[in-house]
């Protein structure tokens, strides 16, 4: 007989079906779901080896939650999986606004109803994501939301006493009985109101006014919190972090991989009608933003980097490819280093600056953030133009000082023949003009004026030669790369982007220095 045809009490009793503390229903469901190598918590990347453990460690204890962490470390995310743990469906008195358990009802009015009707006492079935609630922690949050309150219209509509039952109007606490609930940003909750989950946290009941109505409840509570709210808006107080069994500490990812396939999880980048190219470098740039703001000396650490960033970031760098395809009838999307000016409107509001960072300003802080992402990978698939000789640990080694020697020789060498055809191009007096409107045959014509750029950019990224769109913006790297590590000048003007020579830039009293002093 199927459990959801169901509907008396004696027909529940008949089918042997017993009803388990919601703490041991999610506990048994984790580890069927671990026995059968299911994954616990789809979408959650970098967390495998450090925060999923200590979550299934506290499952498996039965304990209350609460995860502390900086914006945008999937704390919500990770919580809204929670109650795929629960059961599909649980059974309770039918039209019970607190989920009754119908072997053991608690409130008043079904204790009664269950007397008068014995076992054909009528039961319905509750379906997992009916038994999660949820509650943004604000300073507006009353006791009245959360736990209840006296209703006097319906206490007089049923001509009840205030102290009956059955004139509560039942927070949101109780109507998740038998189920998992989530406060978020708990430290935005008055202490007074901190002060009301005493109860439910530890005695597992609920008290209403000054009246002696105290209603034991079944319920899992986690909470999210972020450090930054200790000091900023408000306070964890003591006896209630007492009562919270575990504390488990997420973070931003650990490794570009993993930052780069939540990001490309999360951004929409799906464009109709054209076929859409993202070079891996210019998913590495926009990651390495985040990780080098992450460390900035400008940017406020405390307050956090969201992972929003580099998902709004990328979502503008190919909406700008997207315009130019537009207006140029090209039938693919491909980013460019020139685009990369127009991700400034996803970082500048996402990080929160330092005195130091408010002096310079946000737009001049992210410019050199970018100009710091574009060095870090660029390194990584061309030889360090300004690579020094490593300082020698023991000087009176003469062995080593010879070694060194020769790896620097050898290292010019390579830099000289990484480089030196297009240094010397511009070295010459020759300059290139680009523009991010530019149709893909106007902007690949020009890069083309470099005498060795397309060769270095073909071989080293490993790209078809024929494939003008990739190799554009391979080339277009290329230069950037060499600017941002001082070896050439690069200017900006109303979308417009031109490279120079260095050396003749400084004599001339023209150049962009903005994000020398980043460095």
């Amino acid at each position: 007989m199927k459990l959801s045809s169901i509907t008396t009490l004696g027909a529940l009793r008949e089918s042997g079906y017993t009803v388990v503390p919601v703490k041991d229903e999610v506990r048994n469901n984790l580890i069927t779901k671990t026995t059968n190598k299911k994954n616990l918590f789809p979408g959650i990347i970098g967390y495998d080896d450090s925060v999923i453990p200590a979550i299934i460690n506290s499952i498996l204890a039965k304990h209350d939650i609460i995860l502390l962490g900086l914006r945008g470390q999937a704390k919500t995310r990770l919580i809204r999986i929670l109650p795929h743990l629960l059961d599909e469906y649980i059974p309770i008195v039918k039209g019970c606004e607190i989920n009754d358990n119908p072997f053991q009802p608690v409130c008043r009015l079904c204790v009664e109803i269950s007397r008068e009707a014995g076992d054909d006492l009528e039961i319905e079935w509750l379906h997992r994501e009916q038994r999660y609630g949820e509650k943004l922690a604000t300073p507006d949050v009353t006791i009245a939301d959360l736990i209840g309150d006296i209703d006097p219209i319906k206490a007089a509509s049923k001509r009840l006493h205030y102290s009956h039952e059955g004139a509560i109007h039942f927070g949101i606490i109780p109507r998740t009985n038998r189920g998992i609930f989530a406060i978020n940003e708990l430290p935005d909750l008055q202490p007074r109101i901190q002060v009301g989950l005493f109860n439910i946290m530890e005695e597992k009941d609920i008290q209403i006014r000054g009246f002696n109505i105290r209603i034991p409840l079944d319920v899992m509570i986690v909470f999210t919190a972020n450090p930054e709210d200790y000091t900023n808006r408000g306070n964890i107080i003591t006896p209630l972090k007492d009562r919270i069994d575990s504390q488990i500490m997420t973070h931003y990812p650990r490794s570009i991989d993993d930052a780069i396939a939540i990001t490309e999880q999360e951004a929409w980048i799906q464009r109709d009608g054209k076929q859409i190219v993202i070079p891996h470098y210019f998913r590495e740039i926009i990651e390495h933003i985040a990780f080098e703001a992450r460390k900035s000396e400008y940017v406020d650490q405390s307050s956090g980097v969201s992972a929003r960033l580099t998902i709004a970031a990328i979502e503008n760098l190919i909406s700008n490819a997207e315009r130019r395809a537009i207006l140029s009838g090209d039938d693919r999307i491909v980013p460019r280093i020139c685009d990369l000016p127009h991700v400034l409107p996803g970082l500048t509001g996402k990080i929160e600056l330092v005195f130091e960072g408010e002096q310079e300003g946000p737009t001049k802080v992210s410019k050199a953030l970018i100009g710091k992402a574009v060095r870090t990978v660029f390194k990584k698939y061309f030889p360090d133009p300004l690579e020094k000789q490593k300082r020698r640990r023991h000087p009176e080694d003469y062995y080593e000082e010879k070694q060194q020697q020769q790896q620097k020789q050898q290292h010019n060498k390579i830099k000289d023949e990484t480089y030196g055809q297009i240094i010397n191009w511009f070295e010459s007096g020759n300059s290139i003009e680009i523009a991010d409107d530019m149709t893909t045959d106007e902007y690949f014509k020009e890069l083309k004026k470099v005498d060795g750029l397309c060769t270095l950019a073909t071989g080293r990224m490993k790209l078809d030669g024929n494939n003008k769109y990739e190799l554009a913006s391979a080339m277009e790297f290329v230069l950037d790369g060499l600017h941002q590590n001082s070896r050439l000048a690069k200017d900006e003007v109303d979308h417009k982007t031109s490279y120079k020579d260095l050396i003749g830039t400084i004599f001339s009293g023209r150049g962009s220095f903005d994000s020398d002093d980043y460095r």
